[in-house]
Protein backbone atom coordinates (compact mmCIF):
# COMPACT_ATOMS: atom_id res chain seq x y z
CA UNK A 1 0.00 0.00 0.00
CA UNK A 2 1.62 3.50 -0.96
CA UNK A 3 1.38 6.23 1.32
CA UNK A 4 1.51 8.86 -1.02
CA UNK A 5 -0.88 11.78 -1.37
CA UNK A 6 -3.87 10.96 -3.05
CA UNK A 7 -7.09 11.75 -3.76
CA UNK A 8 -9.69 9.09 -5.42
CA UNK A 9 -10.50 9.28 -8.92
CA UNK A 10 -14.46 8.85 -9.18
CA UNK A 11 -13.33 5.53 -11.25
CA UNK A 12 -11.65 4.36 -8.01
CA UNK A 13 -14.15 5.60 -6.00
CA UNK A 14 -16.60 3.10 -8.17
CA UNK A 15 -14.70 0.39 -8.28
CA UNK A 16 -14.74 0.16 -4.75
CA UNK A 17 -18.18 0.57 -4.48
CA UNK A 18 -18.78 -2.40 -6.79
CA UNK A 19 -16.27 -4.97 -4.82
CA UNK A 20 -17.47 -3.52 -2.18
CA UNK A 21 -21.30 -4.05 -2.90
CA UNK A 22 -20.36 -7.43 -4.22
CA UNK A 23 -18.54 -9.18 -1.09
CA UNK A 24 -21.86 -7.72 1.09
CA UNK A 25 -24.41 -10.01 -1.16
CA UNK A 26 -21.56 -12.72 -1.64
CA UNK A 27 -21.60 -12.90 1.99
CA UNK A 28 -25.38 -12.08 2.57
CA UNK A 29 -26.32 -15.04 -0.20
CA UNK A 30 -23.09 -17.05 0.69
CA UNK A 31 -24.60 -17.41 4.27
CA UNK A 32 -28.11 -17.57 4.24
CA UNK A 33 -27.48 -20.67 1.78
CA UNK A 34 -24.58 -22.57 3.96
CA UNK A 35 -27.18 -21.79 6.78
CA UNK A 36 -30.04 -23.60 5.63
CA UNK A 37 -27.35 -26.30 4.03
CA UNK A 38 -26.27 -26.88 7.78
CA UNK A 39 -28.83 -25.88 10.07
CA UNK A 40 -31.07 -28.84 9.17
CA UNK A 41 -34.29 -27.44 9.01
CA UNK A 42 -34.29 -24.64 12.20
CA UNK A 43 -34.29 -21.92 9.96
CA UNK A 44 -33.28 -19.68 14.08
CA UNK A 45 -30.21 -21.56 13.30
CA UNK A 46 -30.06 -19.97 9.80
CA UNK A 47 -30.93 -16.96 10.44
CA UNK A 48 -27.87 -17.02 13.28
CA UNK A 49 -25.05 -17.89 10.77
CA UNK A 50 -26.78 -15.18 8.06
CA UNK A 51 -26.94 -12.63 10.67
CA UNK A 52 -23.45 -13.24 12.38
CA UNK A 53 -21.92 -13.33 8.27
CA UNK A 54 -23.14 -10.34 7.34
CA UNK A 55 -21.98 -8.03 10.80
CA UNK A 56 -18.90 -9.13 10.23
CA UNK A 57 -18.62 -8.63 6.34
CA UNK A 58 -20.05 -5.60 7.20
CA UNK A 59 -17.27 -4.28 9.44
CA UNK A 60 -14.53 -5.58 7.02
CA UNK A 61 -15.47 -4.24 4.18
CA UNK A 62 -16.63 -0.65 5.89
CA UNK A 63 -12.98 -0.58 7.05
CA UNK A 64 -11.55 -1.22 3.72
CA UNK A 65 -13.62 0.36 1.17
CA UNK A 66 -14.93 3.45 3.39
CA UNK A 67 -11.53 5.65 2.80
CA UNK A 68 -12.01 5.07 -0.60
CA UNK A 69 -15.44 5.62 -1.54
CA UNK A 70 -17.28 6.14 1.91
CA UNK A 71 -18.12 2.17 1.37
CA UNK A 72 -22.01 3.23 0.99
CA UNK A 73 -23.08 0.17 -1.12
CA UNK A 74 -26.55 1.31 -0.65
CA UNK A 75 -28.23 3.86 -2.92
CA UNK A 76 -29.83 5.45 0.56
CA UNK A 77 -26.95 6.25 2.12
CA UNK A 78 -25.70 7.78 -1.13
CA UNK A 79 -28.65 9.61 -1.73
CA UNK A 80 -28.77 10.99 1.77
CA UNK A 81 -24.91 12.17 1.55
CA UNK A 82 -25.43 13.92 -1.51
CA UNK A 83 -28.86 16.00 0.07
CA UNK A 84 -26.05 17.00 2.81
CA UNK A 85 -23.30 17.65 0.82
CA UNK A 86 -20.90 14.85 1.15
CA UNK A 87 -21.32 13.66 -2.56
CA UNK A 88 -21.68 15.83 -5.87
CA UNK A 89 -25.01 15.18 -7.39
CA UNK A 90 -22.98 14.44 -10.39
CA UNK A 91 -21.40 10.87 -8.96
CA UNK A 92 -24.71 9.86 -7.81
CA UNK A 93 -25.81 8.24 -10.75
CA UNK A 94 -22.22 6.45 -10.98
CA UNK A 95 -22.39 5.33 -7.27
CA UNK A 96 -26.52 3.61 -7.54
CA UNK A 97 -25.01 2.10 -10.95
CA UNK A 98 -21.96 0.65 -9.23
CA UNK A 99 -24.35 -0.34 -6.39
CA UNK A 100 -26.62 -2.10 -8.14
CA UNK A 101 -23.83 -3.85 -10.41
CA UNK A 102 -21.54 -5.17 -7.84
CA UNK A 103 -24.25 -6.42 -6.35
CA UNK A 104 -26.17 -8.94 -8.82
CA UNK A 105 -22.02 -10.03 -9.04
CA UNK A 106 -21.93 -10.84 -5.33
CA UNK A 107 -25.49 -12.89 -5.60
CA UNK A 108 -24.13 -14.57 -8.70
CA UNK A 109 -21.07 -15.44 -7.08
CA UNK A 110 -22.86 -17.01 -4.02
CA UNK A 111 -25.39 -18.85 -6.81
CA UNK A 112 -22.33 -20.30 -8.36
CA UNK A 113 -20.43 -21.19 -5.51
CA UNK A 114 -22.85 -23.71 -4.16
CA UNK A 115 -23.59 -25.26 -7.25
CA UNK A 116 -26.85 -22.94 -8.04
CA UNK A 117 -27.69 -21.04 -11.18
CA UNK A 118 -26.11 -18.01 -11.70
CA UNK A 119 -29.61 -16.05 -11.75
CA UNK A 120 -33.09 -17.34 -10.44
CA UNK A 121 -35.89 -15.76 -9.49
CA UNK A 122 -36.87 -16.07 -5.96
CA UNK A 123 -40.20 -17.45 -4.49
CA UNK A 124 -39.72 -16.13 -0.89
CA UNK A 125 -42.91 -13.99 -0.30
CA UNK A 126 -42.24 -10.85 1.48
CA UNK A 127 -45.38 -8.72 1.19
CA UNK A 128 -47.66 -6.70 3.60
CA UNK A 129 -48.27 -3.73 5.89
CA UNK A 130 -45.78 -5.38 8.29
CA UNK A 131 -43.39 -6.08 6.15
CA UNK A 132 -43.27 -2.65 4.75
CA UNK A 133 -43.31 -0.94 8.02
CA UNK A 134 -40.16 -3.22 8.40
CA UNK A 135 -38.32 -1.69 5.53
CA UNK A 136 -39.37 1.52 6.94
CA UNK A 137 -37.86 1.07 10.72
CA UNK A 138 -34.71 -1.17 9.62
CA UNK A 139 -33.35 1.59 6.76
CA UNK A 140 -34.48 4.55 9.26
CA UNK A 141 -32.18 3.07 12.16
CA UNK A 142 -29.63 2.26 9.57
CA UNK A 143 -29.38 5.87 8.25
CA UNK A 144 -29.69 6.84 12.12
CA UNK A 145 -26.83 5.19 12.92
CA UNK A 146 -24.52 6.40 10.30
CA UNK A 147 -25.97 10.05 10.57
CA UNK A 148 -25.46 10.04 14.40
CA UNK A 149 -21.90 8.43 14.33
CA UNK A 150 -20.55 10.26 11.46
CA UNK A 151 -21.45 13.57 13.45
CA UNK A 152 -20.35 12.83 16.84
CA UNK A 153 -18.09 9.54 16.96
CA UNK A 154 -17.04 8.58 13.18
CA UNK A 155 -14.40 6.26 14.33
CA UNK A 156 -17.37 3.98 15.30
CA UNK A 157 -18.97 3.86 11.96
CA UNK A 158 -18.16 0.32 10.50
CA UNK A 159 -18.87 -1.05 14.07
CA UNK A 160 -22.24 0.40 15.01
CA UNK A 161 -23.55 0.03 10.91
CA UNK A 162 -22.82 -3.79 11.61
CA UNK A 163 -24.11 -3.76 14.86
CA UNK A 164 -27.22 -2.37 14.06
CA UNK A 165 -27.88 -4.70 11.28
CA UNK A 166 -26.81 -7.55 13.25
CA UNK A 167 -29.54 -6.64 15.78
CA UNK A 168 -32.02 -5.29 12.80
CA UNK A 169 -32.19 -8.90 10.96
CA UNK A 170 -33.52 -9.78 14.32
CA UNK A 171 -36.22 -7.32 15.77
CA UNK A 172 -37.74 -6.47 12.06
CA UNK A 173 -40.08 -9.03 10.56
CA UNK A 174 -38.22 -8.38 7.04
CA UNK A 175 -35.17 -9.49 8.43
CA UNK A 176 -33.98 -5.73 6.94
CA UNK A 177 -32.53 -5.13 4.12
CA UNK A 178 -32.78 -1.88 4.45
CA UNK A 179 -30.85 -0.98 1.15
CA UNK A 180 -32.50 -1.09 -2.76
CA UNK A 181 -29.52 -2.78 -4.75
CA UNK A 182 -29.50 -5.80 -1.82
CA UNK A 183 -33.58 -5.90 -2.45
CA UNK A 184 -32.94 -5.95 -6.35
CA UNK A 185 -30.20 -8.01 -6.48
CA UNK A 186 -31.51 -10.77 -3.52
CA UNK A 187 -34.29 -10.99 -5.97
CA UNK A 188 -32.43 -13.36 -8.00
CA UNK A 189 -31.64 -15.68 -5.69
CA UNK A 190 -34.08 -18.49 -4.86
CA UNK A 191 -32.94 -19.05 -1.87
CA UNK A 192 -33.08 -18.32 2.15
CA UNK A 193 -31.42 -14.81 1.70
CA UNK A 194 -34.34 -14.13 -1.12
CA UNK A 195 -37.30 -12.05 -1.81
CA UNK A 196 -39.94 -12.61 -4.59
CA UNK A 197 -39.58 -10.06 -7.31
CA UNK A 198 -43.22 -9.05 -6.96
CA UNK A 199 -42.29 -8.04 -3.17
CA UNK A 200 -39.31 -5.46 -4.22
CA UNK A 201 -40.81 -2.18 -5.56
CA UNK A 202 -42.81 -1.95 -2.16
CA UNK A 203 -39.81 -2.66 0.30
CA UNK A 204 -37.75 0.01 -2.29
CA UNK A 205 -40.35 2.70 -1.11
CA UNK A 206 -40.18 1.58 2.06
CA UNK A 207 -36.07 2.47 2.61
CA UNK A 208 -36.75 5.54 0.62
CA UNK A 209 -38.86 7.10 2.94
CA UNK A 210 -37.46 5.84 5.58
CA UNK A 211 -33.93 7.29 4.38
CA UNK A 212 -35.34 10.68 3.77
CA UNK A 213 -37.45 10.67 7.42
CA UNK A 214 -33.94 9.95 8.91
CA UNK A 215 -32.00 12.51 7.09
CA UNK A 216 -34.44 15.14 8.31
CA UNK A 217 -34.46 14.33 11.90
CA UNK A 218 -30.53 14.56 11.97
CA UNK A 219 -30.35 18.07 9.94
CA UNK A 220 -32.24 19.30 13.09
CA UNK A 221 -30.92 17.17 15.34
CA UNK A 222 -27.29 17.97 14.37
CA UNK A 223 -27.16 21.04 11.92
CA UNK A 224 -24.37 21.46 9.48
CA UNK A 225 -22.17 24.85 9.55
CA UNK A 226 -23.22 27.38 7.27
CA UNK A 227 -27.03 26.23 6.53
CA UNK A 228 -29.83 28.92 7.07
CA UNK A 229 -31.63 28.50 10.49
CA UNK A 230 -28.78 26.16 12.49
CA UNK A 231 -28.42 28.87 15.14
CA UNK A 232 -24.64 29.59 14.61
CA UNK A 233 -21.83 28.69 12.20
CA UNK A 234 -19.61 26.76 15.04
CA UNK A 235 -21.93 23.98 14.56
CA UNK A 236 -20.02 20.31 13.42
CA UNK A 237 -20.94 18.98 9.91
CA UNK A 238 -20.97 15.20 9.18
CA UNK A 239 -19.13 13.93 6.60
CA UNK A 240 -20.79 10.60 6.12
CA UNK A 241 -18.81 9.62 3.24
CA UNK A 242 -15.54 9.48 5.18
CA UNK A 243 -16.43 9.72 8.71
CA UNK A 244 -14.92 13.23 9.34
CA UNK A 245 -16.40 16.39 10.75
CA UNK A 246 -16.13 19.80 10.03
CA UNK A 247 -16.28 23.15 11.99
CA UNK A 248 -15.08 26.34 12.55
CA UNK A 249 -11.75 27.11 14.25
CA UNK A 250 -10.88 28.34 17.55
CA UNK A 251 -7.41 29.84 18.51
CA UNK A 252 -6.55 26.68 20.66
CA UNK A 253 -6.66 24.63 17.06
CA UNK A 254 -3.40 27.48 16.33
CA UNK A 255 -0.97 24.70 16.61
CA UNK A 256 -2.76 22.05 14.87
CA UNK A 257 -3.40 24.61 11.66
CA UNK A 258 0.62 25.45 11.70
CA UNK A 259 1.86 21.87 11.64
CA UNK A 260 -0.60 21.19 8.91
CA UNK A 261 0.50 24.33 7.15
CA UNK A 262 4.44 23.89 7.66
CA UNK A 263 3.94 20.32 5.96
CA UNK A 264 2.29 22.17 3.21
CA UNK A 265 5.07 24.51 3.03
CA UNK A 266 8.00 21.85 3.15
CA UNK A 267 6.48 19.66 0.16
CA UNK A 268 6.99 22.56 -2.12
CA UNK A 269 3.49 21.45 -3.78
CA UNK A 270 0.80 23.92 -2.65
CA UNK A 271 1.99 27.36 -1.81
CA UNK A 272 5.41 29.84 -2.73
CA UNK A 273 5.64 30.18 0.90
CA UNK A 274 9.10 28.93 2.07
CA UNK A 275 9.39 30.30 6.05
CA UNK A 276 7.68 27.98 8.46
CA UNK A 277 4.93 29.68 10.74
CA UNK A 278 4.61 29.10 14.09
CA UNK A 279 1.65 28.74 16.23
CA UNK A 280 1.94 32.50 17.78
CA UNK A 281 1.17 33.60 14.15
CA UNK A 282 -0.83 31.50 13.44
CA UNK A 283 -3.66 32.19 16.26
CA UNK A 284 -2.91 36.02 15.67
CA UNK A 285 -4.42 35.88 12.26
CA UNK A 286 -7.17 33.57 13.58
CA UNK A 287 -8.24 36.55 15.41
CA UNK A 288 -7.15 39.30 13.06
CA UNK A 289 -9.94 37.92 10.51
CA UNK A 290 -12.53 37.22 13.35
CA UNK A 291 -15.81 36.20 12.41
CA UNK A 292 -15.87 37.92 8.78
CA UNK A 293 -13.01 35.42 7.41
CA UNK A 294 -13.33 32.17 9.32
CA UNK A 295 -11.16 29.17 9.09
CA UNK A 296 -12.58 25.63 9.13
CA UNK A 297 -10.75 22.79 10.70
CA UNK A 298 -12.19 19.16 9.83
CA UNK A 299 -11.56 15.99 12.43
CA UNK A 300 -11.06 12.60 12.45
CA UNK A 301 -11.26 10.55 15.77
CA UNK A 302 -11.41 14.08 17.13
CA UNK A 303 -8.30 14.99 16.17
CA UNK A 304 -7.15 17.98 13.61
CA UNK A 305 -6.11 16.69 10.12
CA UNK A 306 -7.12 19.60 7.82
CA UNK A 307 -8.22 23.00 7.52
CA UNK A 308 -9.65 25.64 4.69
CA UNK A 309 -9.07 29.23 5.47
CA UNK A 310 -9.74 32.64 2.94
CA UNK A 311 -9.16 36.02 2.85
CA UNK A 312 -10.28 39.23 0.92
CA UNK A 313 -9.25 38.51 -2.63
CA UNK A 314 -9.01 43.01 -3.42
CA UNK A 315 -9.32 45.69 -1.69
CA UNK A 316 -11.80 47.48 -4.24
CA UNK A 317 -15.53 47.79 -3.01
CA UNK A 318 -16.55 46.12 -6.59
CA UNK A 319 -14.51 42.52 -5.20
CA UNK A 320 -16.00 42.90 -1.79
CA UNK A 321 -18.11 39.61 -2.44
CA UNK A 322 -15.08 37.65 -3.66
CA UNK A 323 -12.62 35.39 -1.78
CA UNK A 324 -9.10 33.90 -2.19
CA UNK A 325 -9.10 30.47 -0.20
CA UNK A 326 -6.46 28.23 0.48
CA UNK A 327 -6.54 24.42 2.02
CA UNK A 328 -4.38 21.99 3.75
CA UNK A 329 -4.54 18.35 4.35
CA UNK A 330 -2.14 16.78 7.07
CA UNK A 331 -0.06 14.28 5.76
CA UNK A 332 -1.41 11.30 7.08
CA UNK A 333 -4.99 12.22 6.08
CA UNK A 334 -4.43 13.17 2.57
CA UNK A 335 -6.50 10.35 1.45
CA UNK A 336 -9.00 10.75 3.50
CA UNK A 337 -11.70 12.75 2.00
CA UNK A 338 -10.56 15.69 4.47
CA UNK A 339 -9.81 18.41 2.01
CA UNK A 340 -13.19 17.75 0.72
CA UNK A 341 -14.88 18.21 3.90
CA UNK A 342 -12.81 21.13 4.80
CA UNK A 343 -13.48 22.73 1.00
CA UNK A 344 -17.06 22.11 1.34
CA UNK A 345 -17.74 23.49 4.77
CA UNK A 346 -14.92 26.77 3.51
CA UNK A 347 -17.89 27.06 0.80
CA UNK A 348 -20.49 26.78 2.62
CA UNK A 349 -19.77 29.16 5.70
CA UNK A 350 -18.65 32.02 3.58
CA UNK A 351 -21.90 31.59 1.61
CA UNK A 352 -23.63 32.41 4.90
CA UNK A 353 -21.61 35.37 5.00
CA UNK A 354 -22.77 36.71 2.03
CA UNK A 355 -19.99 36.38 -0.35
CA UNK A 356 -20.62 35.05 -3.96
CA UNK A 357 -17.40 33.81 -5.24
CA UNK A 358 -14.40 31.78 -4.30
CA UNK A 359 -11.01 31.65 -5.92
CA UNK A 360 -7.73 30.02 -5.46
CA UNK A 361 -4.04 29.41 -7.49
CA UNK A 362 -2.83 25.61 -7.60
CA UNK A 363 0.21 24.89 -8.40
CA UNK A 364 -0.30 22.49 -12.40
CA UNK A 365 1.70 19.68 -10.31
CA UNK A 366 -0.62 19.55 -7.64
CA UNK A 367 -2.69 16.72 -9.19
CA UNK A 368 -4.88 16.23 -5.83
CA UNK A 369 -5.97 19.21 -4.77
CA UNK A 370 -7.10 19.97 -8.61
CA UNK A 371 -9.19 17.07 -8.63
CA UNK A 372 -10.89 18.18 -5.18
CA UNK A 373 -11.67 21.64 -6.24
CA UNK A 374 -13.40 19.65 -9.48
CA UNK A 375 -14.98 17.24 -7.33
CA UNK A 376 -16.44 20.44 -5.11
CA UNK A 377 -17.76 22.21 -8.04
CA UNK A 378 -14.65 24.78 -8.84
CA UNK A 379 -13.88 25.31 -12.75
CA UNK A 380 -10.43 26.25 -14.13
CA UNK A 381 -10.48 29.68 -15.47
CA UNK A 382 -7.30 29.11 -17.34
CA UNK A 383 -3.54 29.52 -16.08
CA UNK A 384 -1.02 32.49 -15.40
CA UNK A 385 2.29 31.46 -16.30
CA UNK A 386 5.79 32.30 -15.29
CA UNK A 387 3.25 33.26 -11.96
CA UNK A 388 6.13 32.99 -9.51
CA UNK A 389 9.67 31.40 -8.59
CA UNK A 390 9.92 28.93 -5.86
CA UNK A 391 13.29 27.87 -4.92
CA UNK A 392 14.57 29.93 -7.91
CA UNK A 393 12.41 28.13 -10.27
CA UNK A 394 9.31 29.71 -12.06
CA UNK A 395 5.80 28.19 -11.48
CA UNK A 396 2.93 28.08 -13.07
CA UNK A 397 -0.58 28.71 -11.79
CA UNK A 398 -4.31 27.20 -12.48
CA UNK A 399 -7.01 29.76 -11.54
CA UNK A 400 -10.08 27.67 -10.02
CA UNK A 401 -13.31 29.29 -8.84
CA UNK A 402 -16.68 28.98 -7.56
CA UNK A 403 -20.18 30.62 -7.61
CA UNK A 404 -21.59 30.44 -4.14
CA UNK A 405 -24.74 29.64 -3.30
CA UNK A 406 -26.50 31.97 -0.50
CA UNK A 407 -29.96 30.69 -1.15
Amino acid sequence: MSAAPRDFTLGRRLAAETAGSAFLLAAVVGSGIMGERLAGGNAAVALLANTLATGAALVALILTFGPISGAHFNPVVTLADASQGGLAWRDVSGYVAAQTAGAFAGVAAANLMFGLPVFFASHHARHGAAQLLSEFVATFGLLAVIWGCASLRPAAVPLAVAAYITAAYWFTASTSFANPAVTLARSASDTFAGIRPADVPGFVMAQLVGGVAATLMFRWLVPVPGRRGDGGGDARAANAAGGITSRLATAADAPFITAIYNDGIADRVATFETVPRTAEQIAALLVEKGDRYPTVVVERDGRVVGWAGAGPYRDRAAYAGVVEHSVYVARAARDSGAGRAALDALCRVYAERGFWKIVSRIFPENAASLAVHERCGFRVVGVYRRHGKLDGAWRDCVIVERLLDRG
